[in-house]
């Protein structure tokens, strides 16, 4: 069984990791609102998933005949 000290780390080692998360996810929000120029990279983030999306579909049907 675990002392209460040990607990008492514990919770308080969990709260800072999900306070951490959470500062990490807000920042990252709040930058892709803040600027709109990231867009763009959103754009051509979609384009390379559909290149790799085609890559992936050729090679299936190679394997596939």
């Amino acid at each position: 069984m675990l002392s209460t000290d040990t607990k008492k780390i514990t919770i308080f080692r969990n709260y800072l990791i999900l306070m951490a998360t959470l500062a990490m996810l807000i920042t990252g929000l709040g930058d892709l609102f803040k600027h709109p120029d990231r867009l763009g990279q959103r754009d051509r983030l979609q384009n390379y998933g559909r290149f790799v999306t085609g890559v992936v579909v050729n090679q299936a049907q190679k394997i596939g005949r």
